[in-house]
């Protein structure tokens, strides 16, 4: 495992607490992207994959060939109450769960990344794998916030 792979994935805790700075509620909720996620979708998603993420990590690093189970993400985001989630407060958690999920990877010894667990939909992922995925799932929603924040005139 590269080590330098743990401050990455860390450091996208404060990438995304800015992204979403500056931001209205009405900006949060809009969809200038018709048929995609608000913003406000996708700061409370972040928050819910990342905490998800961070049980399978310390599973896979604990347990033996732990069993992994999936999620309906659509079904999440739609959940009543969702909107009214504080956005920036989402993000804050975010990154405060990744800056502690780090402290336990950076205290394992390297051969603990090649543990794996068994997820029930994808078969079986190592704990660096897990890594690396949560590290280009932020990317990739990155990628969506900046494009509906400039959709709004609200660049980062």
């Amino acid at each position: 495992m590269n080590r330098d792979r743990i401050e990455v994935y860390v450091s996208g805790g404060r990438r995304l607490s800015d992204a979403f700075q500056g931001l209205s509620k009405s900006d949060l909720l809009a969809t200038p992207i018709p048929g995609t996620w608000s913003l406000q979708q996708i700061a409370v998603h972040m928050l819910d994959s990342d905490l998800i993420a961070s049980d399978r990590m310390k599973r896979i690093a604990a347990m033996k060939t732990p069993l992994l189970i999936g999620y309906d993400e659509t079904a999440f985001s739609q959940l009543p109450g969702t909107n009214e989630i504080d956005a920036l407060e989402a993000c804050d958690l975010f990154d405060r769960n990744r800056h502690m999920t780090a402290i336990i990877l950076r205290h394992l010894p390297d051969q603990a990344f090649q543990r794996v667990g068994v997820h029930n939909e994808s078969g079986l992922v190592t704990l660096e794998q897990m890594v690396d995925r949560y590290i280009d799932h932020l990317e990739g929603h990155l990628v969506h916030v900046r494009k509906k924040r400039a959709l709004l005139g609200k660049p980062i």
